[in-house]
């Protein structure tokens, strides 16, 4: 795609390092230095992971934008060639095996056109299944931690 500034199709960690301002410091600077049409595509999946996990912080983790909800919930990014939505747990990525043949995956990784995002109805399924997973981790870490307090 011309005029894309994300040189690098594999990893936008040293994509960014060809920015003149730097990586970027929070995930409106990501989006900012991504150009049309993954910048839409990106925008639109971001509001609707906030929408779902209203209370989930916006980071930015490994240089690229993150939601947080008892730990890292997922991500995403540009590249050259695609956009990703970083699922962050294999566990998820096999439960909805037989709806993400279409789209080329990794261990934990979505990878989609710039031009169209992913169903609004898997992203929503993925990340609320994400969320039951992290909340039953933090349930198990609670629970170990109070049974050493006795």
């Amino acid at each position: 795609m011309q005029g894309l500034r994300l040189p690098n199709k594999i990893c936008p960690v040293s994509a960014m390092r060809n920015i003149p301002d730097g990586p970027p410091s929070d995930p409106d600077s990501y989006l900012q230095s991504v150009p049309e049409p993954a910048r839409s595509t990106l925008e639109a999946l971001r509001q609707q992971i906030r929408a779902l996990v209203p209370d989930a912080q916006e980071v930015i983790s490994y240089q690229i934008p993150t939601f947080k909800y008892l730990g890292s919930l997922v991500g995403y990014a540009a590249f050259a060639s695609h956009c990703s939505l970083f699922v962050m747990s294999k566990a998820v990525m096999a439960q909805f095996a037989a709806e993400l043949q279409p789209y080329p995956t990794a261990t934990a990784t979505i990878r989609f056109p710039h031009e169209q995002g992913l169903p609004p109805e898997l992203v929503e399924r993925i990340v609320w299944a994400r969320m039951l997973e992290n909340e039953a981790i933090d349930l198990a870490r609670r629970e170990k931690k109070r049974k050493r307090a006795l």
